[in-house]
C-alpha cells in the first residue's frame, strides 16, 4: 500500500503548527519549492549509505518513460529488492512526523521511496516527471504524481556538477543540498540533474499525491499555513483573528481537497 494519508490541519498538534523545522521558500505562479532540512538524523544516514554501498544497482532507464529514457543515464536501486524496501519503510515513517512535509504537499498516498545513483559522467536532460505512476506490488494500482521530492544522501562537497536543476517562467533554480536535507516541487515542473564531473551522489526520490492537485492552490494553503504558524506564535492561540485564519484554511482545504 503506498504511504500515509494526511488527516489533520491547523489548529492540530500532530501535523501542523507544532515547532517545526527551519525551512526556506521559493514560490512563483508556476512553482513552489520547499527546502526540508535534516529529514534524517547523521545516523541514519550512515544507516542508508551502508545499505547502499553493498546494493545491486541497475540501469536507471528502467523505471524512465520513453522520452525521458533517451536523457537519462544513471543507476537505480531495484524497486523490489530487500534494501529499497527496508529503506523505503525507514523514509516514509520519518515523513511520517515531518510537519513541514505534510504541509508543503498534503499527501493523500505516497509512492514507496525510490534510491538513485549518478556517477561520474552521468545525467539526467530536462525532462517532466510522468502523470500517473503504478505502486510497485500492488496488482496496477495508480496514483496520480502531483509532488516530487529528493532526498539528498551525499554531501555536496562529495561530488562536483549534480545539481538538481528545476525551471518555471521565472527561470532555473539550481539545488544542491546537504545529505539528509530535501527538497519538494511541483511534479508538474520541468527539471533536470546537471552531469556529474566528480565523485558520486545518490539521493532518495518519490512522488505523492496530494489532497489538493492544483499547485497554485497547494502553494496558496502552504503559504497561509506559515501566516498562521507566526501570528499564533506572535498572539497565541486566544485570540479570534487566530481562530478566523484557521478556519479559512479548514474551510479552503474542504473546497478544494479530493479524496
Amino acid at each position: 500500500m503506498p504511504g500515509f494519508a494526511q488527516t489533520q490541519g491547523p489548529g492540530g498538534r500532530s501535523r501542523y503548527h507544532t515547532e517545526s523545522a527551519p525551512l526556506h521558500l521559493l514560490t512563483s505562479e508556476r512553482i513552489m519549492l520547499v527546502q526540508i532540512p535534516d529529514v534524517l538524523t547523521p545516523e541514519q544516514i550512515r544507516y542508508c549509505r551502508e545499505r547502499l554501498e553493498s546494493s545491486p544497482w541497475v540501469d536507471g532507464r528502467v523505471t524512465a518513460g520513453d522520452l525521458a529514457a533517451k536523457s537519462k543515464h544513471n543507476l537505480q536501486l531495484p524497486v523490489d529488492s530487500a534494501e529499497a524496501r527496508e529503506l523505503g519503510e525507514l523514509i516514509l515513517t520519518v515523513l511520517g512526523g515531518n510537519a513541514t512535509y505534510h504541509s508543503a504537499a498534503l499527501p493523500l498516498r505516497v509512492l514507496p521511496p525510490m534510491f538513485n545513483r549518478y556517477d561520474t559522467a552521468m545525467t539526467f536532460g530536462s525532462h517532466v516527471d510522468n502523470a500517473i505512476r503504478t505502486v510497485p506490488g500492488s496488482g496496477g494500482m495508480r496514483i496520480r504524481a502531483d509532488v516530487s521530492s529528493t532526498l539528498f544522501l551525499s554531501d555536496p562537497d562529495e561530488y562536483e556538477g549534480g545539481e538538481l536543476v528545476i525551471k518555471d517562467l521565472y527561470g532555473s533554480h539550481t539545488v544542491k543540498l546537504p545529505a539528509g536535507h530535501m527538497v519538494v516541487y511541483p511534479s508538474s515542473s520541468l527539471h533536470e540533474v546537471t552531469p556529474v564531473t566528480k565523485g558520486a551522489r545518490w539521493a532518495s526520490f518519490f512522488w505523492a499525491q496530494s489532497m489538493v492537485k492544483d499547485d497554485g492552490q497547494r502553494s496558496m494553503l502552504y503559504e497561509l499555513d506559515l501566516a498562521i504558524i507566526d501570528i499564533r506564535q506572535r498572539l497565541g492561540d486566544d485570540q479570534a483573528s487566530v481562530l478566523a485564519l484557521v478556519n479559512h484554511y479548514h474551510n479552503l482545504l474542504r473546497r478544494w481537497a479530493e479524496l
